[in-house]
């Protein structure tokens, strides 16, 4: 006996449950909407990942008011620390929260200083490039334009032509602006003749040099430190040793390609390497070196290359670039600068290495301060990772997790409920929803938050008082209404005053045909 054949439509729903982290694996700008792992995120701006959670990133307050700096400068011995700053024409001292003070240096063409600390006999020293304006000293107490002719004197070169500074094997050295030649002093020295070395023969492409950096490195007879040079053709010259003068001990380890930096500020230490921030992303030079641009999937930002080859394709002229390392919260930061008033974040977890961006901090340069993180910008002196407001105003956060299918791919599913486990020190209004199929438009109105206002849950309140002053967790089931053979979660919050956490998601659907 014939029987018709069973259709695909009338297939009874199948409700199911399914757990998931928060977005701890960090934002996802590399690999396609359909291949991402679960715990990425297709969005996470101001959203920080760490190991176990997802925390909104604290604010920052307002410091030293009445300056816009383009350079921050620590001053740090033994007995001091300093935090100098760069703005138009002068030097202010901001270590003193308030309204700035008189100048404590006047005069100059640029803001835009490179700088280093350094310690002899005599005591310990600040010094300051820009490759405009002679180099300027402070000792603790005095600051002096230095030349040929002051005490101490620099002779052998024109200390406004330096552009950038650097120590390496106990000796200051000098880049020279719009040249191939770098200057050193003697060791342990903030003064004397300069010498100098004319990479002119060695690099392929021309140019000039961009900046030096030093970089540790164990080459299997121990530690040791090399010498660093890039040019603005990406060329990096590498040496070994500890005296130029002499062929006995110093030589050329190789010259090699890279992209070509970005700003000069483009080095940063981490840990025993260097990092460089150049046209292919924030490349350690450990493994940089050793690829030679034929395997960018070395770059720290390989995760976010998308974003960042966009970032430096479109802004790699304008200054503010700059990689800071913020160890008390286990942060790398890449400063992006939009314009000379606005900026953005790309931020990395050390310990995982996963990426986010902050929005909100208008930084247009970077300084670690008594363990504290610093950023200038047309407001101030900014203390960052302070409170949990920007500067009174709110803190808005986006994350977008990672599409699933939720065990059932090319199933309908329709979404019903979803339970966040949130924790939060009180009532921040956050909106949550469900994108399905690839669909990364906010589905719903972006929160509005006063301190004694409720949180929004979608279109309901979380419970009808507020949560207490320490954290408490929140893991009620919340309403949706979904449908799409993959969805994904979409948290909006609007927060002031409040700490919010992450940990996970459970979800409700019931699966229907399959199409």
């Amino acid at each position: 006996m014939l029987k018709p054949l069973r259709s695909k439509g009338t297939r009874s729903a199948v409700v199911s449950t399914k757990s998931m982290p928060s977005p701890i694996g960090g934002w996802n700008a590399r690999d396609a909407l359909a291949e991402m792992k679960e715990t990425d995120a297709v969005i996470l701006d101001n959203f920080f990942p760490k190991p176990s959670e997802v925390q909104l990133r604290y604010g920052y307050s307002i410091s030293v008011s009445g300056l816009s700096p383009n350079t921050l400068a620590p001053y740090n011995s033994p007995t001091t620390n300093q935090l100098f700053a760069a703005a138009g024409a002068d030097i202010f001292d901001v270590t003193t929260p308030g309204a700035v003070g008189a100048a404590v240096a006047t005069g100059f063409t640029s803001d835009k200083w490179q700088h280093i600390n350094f310690s002899t006999a005599g005591g310990n020293f600040l010094y300051l490039a820009n490759g405009a304006d002679k180099m300027q000293l402070y000792d603790g107490s005095t600051w002096k334009a230095i030349d040929g002719t002051t005490t101490p004197a620099i002779t052998g070169v024109t200390t406004s032509d330096i552009i950038h500074l650097n120590i390496f094997k106990t000796r200051i050295w000098m880049v020279e602006r719009n040249s191939l030649r770098v200057w050193y002093l003697p060791v342990l020295s903030i003064g004397g003749a300069a010498a100098s070395l004319d990479f002119s023969s060695i690099v392929k492409k021309g140019g000039y040099l961009m900046a030096m950096g030093t970089w540790s490195l164990d080459a299997g007879q121990g530690l040791d430190d090399y010498a660093v040079f890039i040019t603005s053709q990406g060329e990096a010259v590498v040496y070994k040793g500890t005296d130029p003068s002499n062929a006995a001990t110093w030589a050329l380890v190789g010259v090699f390609e890279l992209g070509s930096p970005i700003n000069r500020r483009c080095f940063t230490k981490f840990a025993g390497d260097l990092l460089l921030i150049n046209r292919d992303g924030l490349l350690p030079l450990s493994k940089a070196l050793m690829s030679t641009r034929v395997n960018n999937k070395i770059a720290l930002t390989d995760k976010i290359q998308q974003a960042v080859s966009d970032a430096t394709t479109t802004y790699a002229t304008n200054f503010g670039w700059q990689t800071i390392l913020y160890p008390s919260e286990n942060m790398l930061l890449m400063n992006v600068p939009v314009s000379s008033t606005l900026s953005y974040q790309y931020v990395m977890n050390t310990i995982t290495g996963a990426w986010c961006r902050f929005l909100g901090w208008n930084a247009t340069c970077w300084a670690l301060f008594n363990d504290k993180i610093y950023f200038g910008s047309s407001d101030g002196v900014c203390l960052a990772w302070d409170g949990q407001d920007d500067n009174g105003s709110n803190i808005n956060g986006e994350a977008l997790q990672a599409f699933s299918y939720f065990n059932t791919p090319g199933f309908l599913k329709r979404w019903s409920s979803v339970r966040p486990i949130i924790s939060s020190n009180g009532n921040p209004g956050i909106s949550i929803g469900i994108n399905t199929n690839f669909n990364i438009e906010l589905p719903f109105s972006i929160p509005s938050f006063s301190p004694n206002a409720y949180g929004i849950w979608d279109a309901s309140a979380w419970d009808q008082s507020l949560w207490g002053g320490d954290y408490s967790i929140k893991q009620d089931w919340l309403s949706v209404n979904a449908f799409g053979t993959s969805g994904a979660l979409h948290m909006v919050t609007a927060s002031n005053s409040l700490k919010i956490k992450w940990s996970a998601t459970d979800f409700i659907f019931e699966r229907g045909a399959y199409i």
